[in-house]
């Protein structure tokens, strides 16, 4: 094919010529272009949330993770208690990090095709005082479930609870507005919805938060409170910085304005995924969760029941017209996941579906449909 596989996944994702160009250059850490690079990229990450003068954006080296580890490290304290809300694999995650710390940490299980509740978290709250933060995944990766951030915000406020928001799908899609919504850490990454590619991860910390943070993490790169300082004085990153992803980063947030902003991408991703879904109906398959909670970021579908499907076959099928997939990240079912997110529209999305149908048939599978059992 002319052009690159298009990335049906949550990240890494497909970026524009322009984002990739913007790689090409090589900057010194300690040069003052690359400063102020660095400082206007923070000051756009914040009007994207509308933080300015109440927050702080600290950007870290490596992927979305290492930053939600940071971001448990730096504002939890040794003796703090978090509480995680459990509807997908990324949330487990969330509850692995914390404990692989040493932070005493809680499971709140919730099934994996219904948001978390805010009731469930009120009543935990009430039944254990030591709780000290809460622990919440906005849009859960693994099945593509949208969380409520602003009830579960206005529970952790209510009873003056620690909230770390991983953000990690829906930063810069969704909408997130700190003049609404309190939380103490909210954790994103360049290779998502702002359609960078990956390498660096980024903290917005409420500053009262932030002042009382000092000396809280376990780890020397990992502490966002250090970065912070080091970078309010001098301007610079404490260890080499990923200047490259740095640089698209920049370019990639340029034409985000260019779009619209948040609101325009969110609708470009509700487009995409309006086409995925109609399209893959007609194909037989079905989507994991309802609709009605569904965010635009990520689908999950079952398998088909048809039992020459299997998913390695499948993937290197579409991978052959030209997209990448991603496999399911449930437990108990059989399912695979399509993204719509990244430098792509409809029109790339129903070519997707093309590609699958075309699989389809070079694997003699009669239809997308699940077992009804």
């Amino acid at each position: 094919m002319d052009r690159d596989a298009i990335l049906l996944t949550p990240g890494p994702l497909t970026t524009t010529q322009r984002t990739k160009v913007a790689m090409l250059r090589d900057w010194g850490s300690w040069d003052a272009g690359f400063i102020a690079m660095t400082a206007e990229l923070r000051k756009h990450l914040l009007e994207i949330v509308h933080g300015e003068g109440t927050h702080v954006v600290v950007p870290l080296q490596g992927s979305g993770t290492f930053a939600v580890e940071a971001a448990v490290a730096t504002l939890v304290p040794k003796g703090g208690h978090v509480l995680v809300l459990d509807n997908g694999a990324y949330c487990k995650r969330l509850g692995k990090l914390a404990t692989l710390m040493g932070r005493k940490t809680t499971i709140l299980p919730h099934a994996e095709d219904a948001p978390v509740s805010a009731a469930a978290l009120e009543a935990a709250l009430a039944g254990d005082a030591s709780i000290s933060h809460v622990g919440l995944i906005h849009c859960e990766t693994g099945t593509g479930v949208r969380n409520p951030l602003r009830e579960i915000a206005d529970v952790c406020s209510r009873r003056g609870k620690g909230l770390i928001v991983d953000a990690m799908s829906s930063f810069a899609a969704l909408p997130i507005d700190v003049r609404e919504i309190r939380f103490d850490a909210l954790v994103a990454a360049s290779g998502k919805c702002l359609e960078g590619v990956p390498g660096m991860g980024f903290v917005f910390v409420r500053n009262e938060a932030m002042a009382g943070a000092a000396g809280n993490s376990h780890s020397l790169a990992m502490d966002l409170h250090d970065q912070h300082v080091y970078m309010e004085k001098t301007g610079q990153w404490r260890f080499t910085p990923p200047t490259h992803v740095v640089a698209a980063l920049a370019e990639a947030v340029q034409q985000f304005v260019e779009e619209g902003g948040q609101p325009a991408r969110l609708g470009r991703y509700t487009a995409n995924c309006e086409a995925l879904v109609s399209g893959m109906a007609r194909l037989g398959f079905e989507p994991f969760l309802d609709p009605a909670i569904q965010a635009p970021i990520i689908l999950t579908f079952h398998a088909p029941a048809d039992p020459r499907y299997e998913f390695r076959a499948f993937y290197e099928a579409v991978k052959a017209r030209g997209f990448i997939l991603y496999p399911g990240k449930l437990t108990q079912l059989e399912t695979f996941r399509v993204g719509c997110i990244g430098a792509i529209g409809p029109g790339e999305m129903r070519e997707a579906v093309a590609a699958i149908a075309g699989a389809m048939a070079k694997l003699g599978l009669s239809s997308g449909a699940p077992n009804r059992h």
